[in-house]
């Protein structure tokens, strides 16, 4: 046992998929240009000295690795999967699913995510774990290698994710049980091979970022309804909701050198605080439509014309993605000022009393937008 868990945990199995993928470090014997006018491609093989993954002493601070891309199928699919695990997708799907589909699917979905997140998130930087060596893997991101590596946040997300929807449909809406039940693993499964062909994480990451998920998901199923019923009706729940995350957010784990990890848990606490700010302030202020288990503003997804459908999200995305504009400028101005910092300078930008309050303040009024502010003007233009 001790032996197969070195051997998930090595680098090695990970870029022998990336082999078999078609994906070779240029000049490697073996390798050849999927596209010779394209040439190789550079992209960052470590994101700073001292980084996991980018042995200190190195002298490799930003350095890039050259690779070759033999099959570019896989190519695109693992890089559009990848991009299943990012802010872009969350900012786009679960506001989808609270204007279009159902509220208390949305709000279960939200709930599980940052939960899960929370615990992915802390737990890498508890682990300590490094990413996949480079050499011999080929890494085709930079951010996240400043980050450690067990669990794999992606892997725990699209579990989380995929299989709360499948759950929380599956009696609400007609459809083969089998067919949603694929559909959630095959989303979740190109999720988490598309970290190991981006190099980002081991097969042990991986199967242990799903495990992770799929255990918290089986502990939570129990209590949903009654998480939700208090998140709708408590009246501490608003002061619950900003409280909490925050107290988290301040306390999280310290590390010897500056990751992410601090700032995305920031966004997504402070996403799922305004949305359930949202939630609870809709059953208890808003029209009826608000407050059902599984009614939607609007018509049903199903009568709706793809019309509707798609000016509801049109319109929502676009206020979402202007308040968060106008939040990073406004928040980001009111810090520079009481901490007497440029707007510009990166590393003001990282400490705690900056990024903290930044993040949160921005993206907890992101779902407040989203839940509240969207659905009132959705009502206003008549896209109920």
């Amino acid at each position: 046992m001790a032996r197969l868990l070195g051997t998930l945990r090595s680098s090695q199995p990970v870029a022998r998929f990336q082999r078999s993928c078609g994906l070779f470090p240029a000049g490697e014997e073996g390798g050849g240009s999927g596209d010779p006018a394209e040439g190789p491609r550079e992209r960052g093989a470590c994101n700073g000295e001292g980084a996991p993954g980018c042995p200190a002493g190195s002298g490799r601070a930003g350095c890039t690795q050259k690779y070759i891309v033999k099959n570019y199928f896989y190519y695109y699919l693992f890089k559009f999967s990848a991009a299943l695990g990012e802010e872009i997708f969350y900012i786009t799907f679960l506001p989808f699913t609270y204007w279009n589909i159902d509220h208390s699917v949305s709000r279960r979905m939200i709930i599980v995510w940052s939960i899960v997140m929370y615990i992915g998130q802390v737990s890498k930087d508890i682990l300590k774990w490094p990413r996949p060596l480079s050499p011999p893997v080929v890494k085709l991101e930079m951010r996240t290698n400043a980050e450690y590596g067990m669990p794999s946040t992606h892997a725990m997300a699209a579990t989380a994710i995929s299989f709360s929807f499948f759950i929380a449909t599956m009696n609400q809406y007609k459809y083969p049980f089998e067919l949603g039940l694929v559909a959630a693993f095959v989303f979740s499964t190109l999720v988490c091979l598309s970290r190991l062909y981006t190099g980002m994480h081991t097969v042990l990451d991986v199967i242990g970022g799903a495990l992770i998920s799929a255990v918290l998901l089986v502990l939570l199923y129990p209590a949903w309804d009654t998480i939700d019923h208090l998140l709708l009706t408590s009246p501490f729940c608003p002061l619950f909701s900003i409280v909490v995350p925050l107290v988290l957010c301040y306390n999280y784990p310290k590390l010897d050198y500056y990751s992410p990890t601090r700032g995305d848990t920031t966004t997504i606490l402070g996403a799922a605080a305004g949305a359930t700010v949202g939630f609870w302030l809709n059953n208890q202020y808003a029209a009826s439509a608000y407050a059902g288990k599984s009614v939607q503003p609007g018509l049903p997804l199903i009568s709706s014309t793809v019309v509707f459908v798609l000016a509801r999200f049109l319109v929502g995305i676009l206020v979402v993605l202007l308040t968060r504009w106008v939040m990073k400028s406004a928040v980001l101005g009111v810090l520079g000022y009481r901490y007497k910092f440029p707007i510009g300078d990166l590393q003001a930008r990282r400490r705690l009393e900056v990024e903290v309050p930044y993040k949160f303040v921005t993206y907890s009024s992101v779902g407040f937008t989203a839940t509240v502010i969207v659905p009132l003007l959705h009502r206003l233009l008549g896209l109920m």
